[in-house]
């Protein structure tokens, strides 16, 4: 039996849930406390679900999860979570954004998994705090608050904020959490019971390295990629990539067809375009803004191009959602 101090009472934690919310950081975030109540013996955690009107709330995936309560009716948590997901920008409830700083007010320690940090920012629950949010969300988030600081690490905590970055993530963060309060100890019993052979620390990072993604060891065609990414507002020259790593843009050309079968040209479209996409469907910018931000000179080059990579202009793009 691992030597727990029983608490009083367990801490209640209560569960946002928003429309199209990730089912895996919910329950990445949920199961923990289960397992540390089981492999401590003790009642060291109880939750609660909370939706809006107290309704079941679709996940991501189409499932339902049932509201233990709503929000008119809730508590006051010690810690609160908030779970979100999909389409996260369009989430805009004044109603949800004043219980988030009632609650806030109230001395709650207040988190986030997955997109939950759009929400917690948009409450203005998150000034003065870092934070992190999925990375493909971190365009869009950094584009509507430029003022916060967002980082791409697994999960952070700044006083009584803390965010993770979604998926499994949510796992390393909530074990964390376990540890600060009941110690190393029941943190490894819960990891083991989840076949969790390394906890990740919140200055890891979310994604593969580069050479992991792209299945490439070549050091200068992984300097140039790392350049381009981030470098995707303002584009360098073909020539200026070359000469960082030292090579001819001949050499560099070679590079490009020998390991990813494309030119140097076309690879770095391809990231803008790509990143473009994520803005148009995660943000509210204008159409001439996303151009701009992903380095595009104008509205009619950036639909152009978008057009001839994904067969859509980006207004039909955005049309999708409707």
């Amino acid at each position: 039996m691992l030597h727990i101090t029983r608490p009083e009472v367990p801490e209640t934690i209560g569960f946002l849930l928003t429309p199209s919310f990730s089912m895996m950081a919910f329950t990445a975030s949920i199961e923990p406390l289960r397992s540390a109540n089981r492999m401590s013996g003790h009642a060291l955690y109880d939750w609660q679900v909370v939706t809006k009107d107290g309704n079941p709330v679709n996940a991501s995936n189409g499932l339902a999860t049932m509201a233990s309560t709503s929000i008119a009716e809730a508590r006051h948590f010690p810690t609160l979570i908030v779970c979100a997901g999909l389409d996260v920008h369009l989430f805009r409830d004044k109603e949800v954004f004043s219980w988030l700083r009632r609650q806030a007010r109230n001395g709650t320690r207040i988190g986030a998994v997955c997109t939950g940090s759009h929400i917690l920012a948009r409450a203005g629950l998150l000034e003065n705090h870092r934070c992190t949010i999925h990375w493909e969300n971190i365009p869009g988030f950094t584009e509507e608050f430029p003022d916060i600081e967002v980082t791409s690490d697994v999960f952070e905590i700044d006083r009584g904020r803390f965010t993770c970055s979604g998926g499994t993530a949510a796992l390393d963060m909530m074990l964390h959490l376990i540890g600060l309060q009941y110690g190393h100890e029941l943190t490894t019993a819960v990891s083991d019971q989840f076949i969790h052979d390394r906890i990740r620390g919140p200055n890891d990072h979310q994604r593969m390295t580069l050479q992991a993604r792209l299945g490439v060891r070549d050091t200068k065609l992984l300097s140039v990629i790392g350049q381009m990414e981030s470098n995707l507002e303002e584009p360098l020259l073909r020539g200026e990539l070359a000469d960082s790593v030292s090579l001819s843009t001949r050499q560099l050309e070679r590079l490009f067809r020998k390991y990813l079968g494309s030119t140097p040209k076309h690879y770095y479209l391809d990231l803008r375009l790509r990143r473009a996409r994520q803005l148009l469907l995660q943000t509210n910018m204008s159409v001439l803004d996303v151009a701009l931000a992903c380095g595009f000179v104008s509205a009619s080059h950036f639909s152009k191009c978008y057009r001839e990579h994904f067969d859509k202009t980006p207004r039909e793009e955005r049309r999708t959602l409707a």
